[in-house]
């Protein structure tokens, strides 16, 4: 996979498909390949760029701390340094916080924004759900079976886990194969979590954005955070995964890959 520098730092990043650009930013704890169920589809339509964040994957793990801001940063520099004037940004959990400010910082960058289980600004109750990440990850010092252990149930339904165990089965060795994040970076990019706050850069979105849920989302529910996206960014639409928790890309592949390619293309640039 290339690499590249950007922000003063080396980015791993994988390109696929052809048309005009789409970034694809990950969540919390993954690389890259977090989207390939995603990246087969949109490849279809669009030039596919995920990357690995700092931290994480491929890419540098620097020393120091880590906020939503400073990632968006270094998605701005990786575009730029990929001589990319404009592209389409989408985002899942901590993708869709960077995509925010990335949006409000850089909007002249941003050809459309798909924020998928999203949050504007950091409340209590996250607050108390990624602390409990960074306590299960400081005592099992195994990042892989952390984020089996202790978010698939977060983000995943148990009906899901009842109808379909062999498909957990499955997410849970695609986890095992992928580079290992080390316990110091996750803990450094949770803190970009709990320190989330992008509340002033909702209005400064220009781009027609789409804000997906999933219903039974608990972690970033859309009674929680729906209302004040859709009415801080005036050019937005909503869509509520109705089968769904915090990870439609997996629950629901062809809806979700649909409904958000449907968007997409009617924001061709």
């Amino acid at each position: 996979m290339p690499k590249i520098r950007a922000n003063n730092l080396t980015l791993n990043y994988e390109q696929q498909g052809s048309g005009e650009p789409l970034i694809l930013i990950p969540y919390l704890s993954a690389d890259n390949a977090c989207y390939a169920f995603q990246v087969a589809d949109y490849s279809k339509h669009y030039t596919c760029i995920s990357l690995d964040l700092r931290g994480t994957g491929e890419s540098d793990k620097p020393d120091g701390a880590y906020t939503t801001e400073t990632l968006a940063d270094d998605v701005a520099a990786l575009m730029q340094a990929l001589g990319i004037a404009k592209a389409h940004i989408s985002g899942l959990s901590l993708g869709a916080a960077i995509g925010l400010w990335l949006a409000g910082k850089y909007p002249e960058r941003v050809a459309s924004l798909s924020l998928h289980s999203g949050w504007h600004k950091t409340d209590s109750y996250m607050r108390s759900v990624i602390g409990s990440f960074q306590a299960v990850a400081k005592a099992m010092q195994n990042m892989p079976e952390m984020v089996i252990m202790a978010l698939f149930p977060w983000c995943l339904t148990p009906e899901l886990y009842a109808s379909k165990p062999e498909y957990i089965d499955g997410l849970a060795a695609f986890v095992r194969s992928r580079p290992p994040q080390s316990v110091a970076s996750f803990l450094q990019q949770s803190n970009a979590v709990l320190s989330h706050d992008a509340e002033a850069q909702l209005s400064r979105i220009t781009a027609p954005t789409q804000i997906t849920f999933g219903r039974h989302d608990a972690a970033t529910s859309p009674t929680r955070f729906l209302d004040s996206l859709k009415t801080g960014i005036r050019n937005s639409e909503s869509v509520i995964f109705e089968d769904c928790s915090h990870a439609p890309i997996y629950e629901n592949v062809a809806d979700f890959n649909a409904k958000t390619l449907q968007f997409l293309q009617r924001q061709k640039v």
